[in-house]
């Protein structure tokens, strides 16, 4: 990649970012929701649901997964602006550009996985409110996967805005996909005993595996091994590369069908 394909990928980076910054009554609702699932949904559902994560505190159990949850979210959200792009006639401006679809989709999921792995970061500041004691050291392992599940977010926000048309379409679909992805990723409860059906369709959602490894880099050092084994799917080293590969199918996914509909 020679360094004209770095500077668009930069350029329609940095505008999705100039975007989310002006818009701040999203920047507040997308702060809201997660707080909301945690403090009212978790505290609501602690007392009753803590023996079944193996004497866990829900709180902390969910947390890891309130983290992913606004990561998706955002991510998602972020590639809306495609559609808006299409409608209002600017992308037909960056599609004249003498740079490729592959550098417009980069700079785009990009863009988005920036936002939402930084909102992800200021989400970590209320670990203390819920329990979770994080150490500095644990902070650029959860930013890493922070950023590789948001840019596998994107990347599927970004294939789902490249075949539809408005932005209606877009919003149906993501609520259609939003909270059966984030209740089969395993942050209300544990995915080691769930029905086999239950196991496999959450073994296609890239969320769960941003939320196996979130939790073993949180909870690693505070709660019990053997707790924490009933709990986990996979080694974090097989999540990693799992999230890498969900990233680049969409990326590539996103790219032919933004090449072909657009």
């Amino acid at each position: 990649m020679n360094g004209h394909s770095l500077q668009a990928i930069t350029v329609v980076a940095e505008r999705e970012l100039i975007r989310y910054w002006r818009d701040k009554p999203r920047i507040l609702s997308t702060m809201f929701q997660p707080l909301m699932f945690l403090f009212v949904f978790g505290s609501g559902l602690q007392s009753s649901l803590s023996r079944g994560n193996f004497g866990i505190d829900f709180l902390q159990f969910m947390y890891p997964g309130i983290v992913a949850m606004s990561i998706m979210g955002v991510a998602f959200f972020s590639t809306i602006s495609t559609v808006w792009d299409r409608e209002f006639g600017f992308l037909k401006e960056i599609l004249v550009a003498p740079v490729s679809r592959t550098c417009i989709a980069l700079g785009k999921m990009s863009g988005a996985a920036i936002i939402a792995s930084l909102q992800g970061v200021v989400l970590l500041g209320i670990a203390p409110l819920v329990g979770v004691k994080l150490h500095w050291s644990m902070i650029p392992a959860l930013y890493f996967f922070m950023i590789l599940l948001a840019f596998a977010i994107a990347g599927l926000g970004l294939f789902i805005a490249s075949v539809v048309r408005t932005i209606e379409n877009f919003s149906v679909i993501m609520n259609l996909l939003v909270f059966p992805m984030f209740f089969l990723s395993g942050a209300f409860f544990p995915l080691t005993a769930v029905p086999k059906w239950m196991a496999v369709v959450s073994s296609l959602n890239a969320l769960s595996y941003g939320v196996d490894a979130m939790r073993q880099i949180m909870l690693g050092e505070q709660v019990a091994a053997g707790a924490l084994s009933h709990l986990v799917l996979r080694p974090v080293a097989a999540d990693m590369a799992l999230l890498v590969v969900f990233g680049l199918t969409f990326l590539f996914a996103a790219v032919i069908a933004f090449d072909r509909r657009n």
